[in-house]
């Protein structure tokens, strides 16, 4: 039978679509190609903003349209975070939260049998332990994505995601170092932890981040250990000083800031002001020679002044980031910002969107224009001519590098050169 997956957020969905997939697989399935009709449809979804709600809803009425007789399925952070209303959602054949994912595949072969429609939305609850959904191949990349905490014990007032994925939970270090070391006999030379609240694991296990990478660092074969999205209040001075020992750790730190304005972080309710998410950022630089800035920012956000926007944009520039995802800030049902005063147009979002990204644009090019003739490992990803590849350093920098003699997932020395706006034109060394 043929399985369909469409897939909304971050990377932890991501991982744990592909996960699903290799179960389904394991077990009689098959993925259907690119237009090719299935047998099941199954959305992966993202509730983060109404509006993945609603792309979620509209592809499997789509689906269901076009494939009555297909078993379609709405499972993951839209039915857990809104139980009721997903069940609402009579296109969908079973309906699944984000908790349980395994019985994704116990509910579709019960339907395939019954014919009868499952809502099977199981409530977090606190002492629930982390769900193993291992995943060994990760097709079309070079580098594997393993998700090593789920969770998040925050309560920020935009964001509903707790709802959704309940309290942290970690990993069990044994099983990831075991999922390691068959990623590096599969030929992965990078993997890339990420968690819902990645610098949280450990907190419920007595262990932290930094001790597992330091384990993760001696399984034979993985030369690149790169860090999911980091808050930057839980980076201490021992986190960092072990972290800088462990020279498999990429210096790129997406670390998570939302806002560059301390007054909007308080009405976030983050838990750290713009002057101390700096002294982290120079901290990690002074530990990392080479490190890079990655981040999140949400513009438009409840009671944002002008004055207030214009600090953010600053904010950017002063700390000299990578690159910036700029958000227009959406409002979200069941979160405390949803009716906070001072909501803002979202015209006038769309300007404070555009004007900030067009300044993390700069700031990102004259940021790798200053890398230029430095010497760096790239990790060839794909090849797109004859010797010729793409791929990433350490530090994250998009390449593109003739390389003859070499094979997808290498990884070789080399001089960066210009930028052009997209990659780095490279040589090897």
């Amino acid at each position: 039978m043929k399985l369909s997956f469409y897939t909304l957020g971050c990377k932890v969905n991501q991982n744990e679509t592909g996960a699903l997939a290799e179960l389904f697989c394991q077990n009689g399935f098959s993925l259907a190609e690119k237009g090719e009709d299935a047998d099941v449809y199954l959305v992966n979804s993202c509730t983060v903003t109404s509006g993945g709600d609603k792309k979620s809803r509209q592809w499997l009425r789509r689906a269901k349209r076009m494939h009555p007789n297909a078993v379609t399925v709405l499972a993951g952070c839209y039915p857990q975070a809104f139980p009721q209303e997903a069940a609402r959602v009579m296109e969908a054949d079973i309906v699944m939260g984000a908790k349980g994912r395994r019985r994704v595949l116990e509910n579709v072969l019960r339907f395939l049998q019954t014919h009868e429609r499952i809502v099977d939305i199981a409530p977090h609850e606190k002492g629930e332990t982390f769900e193993e959904l291992p995943l060994e191949r990760f097709e079309g990349h070079t580098r594997a994505f393993m998700k090593i905490e789920d969770g998040c014990n925050r309560r920020c007032a935009y964001c509903v995601i707790p709802r959704a994925r309940g309290y942290v939970r970690s990993r069990r270090e044994e099983n990831i170092l075991k999922e390691l070391a068959v990623l590096a006999g599969a030929g992965y030379r990078e993997v890339v932890f990420s968690g819902i609240n990645l610098s949280s694991y450990g907190k419920d296990t007595g262990t932290t981040l930094a001790q597992l990478c330091e384990k993760a660092a001696s399984v034979p074969g993985i030369a690149r250990i790169r860090l999911g999205s980091l808050e930057p209040d839980l980076m201490d001075d021992d986190s960092i000083r072990r972290m800088a020992a462990v020279p498999q750790i990429c210096p790129q730190f997406h670390l998570s800031l939302q806002s560059g304005c301390t007054e909007t972080l308080r009405r976030m309710r983050r838990v750290y002001t713009a002057e101390e998410y700096a002294i982290v950022v120079e901290k990690l630089r002074a530990a990392f020679p080479r490190a890079v800035f990655t981040t999140d920012i949400i513009v438009g956000f409840p009671g944002e002044t002008q004055a207030e926007f214009e600090e953010s944009v600053r904010f950017v520039r002063q700390i000299g980031f990578l690159k910036v995802h700029v958000f227009s800030y959406s409002r979200r049902e069941g979160t405390p910002a949803y009716n906070m005063p001072g909501q803002i147009e979202e015209p006038e979002k769309a300007r404070r969107n555009h004007i900030l990204q067009t300044a993390a644009d700069e700031v990102r090019a004259a940021v790798i224009g200053a890398m230029e003739g430095q010497a760096v490992e790239v990790l060839l990803e794909r090849e797109i001519a004859h010797n010729i590849f793409t791929g990433y350093t350490k530090e994250y920098v998009p390449v593109r590098i003739k390389a003859p003699g070499t094979h997808q997932g290498d990884i070789v020395h080399a001089i960066l050169g210009s930028f052009d706006g997209e990659r780095c034109q490279a040589q090897l060394k």
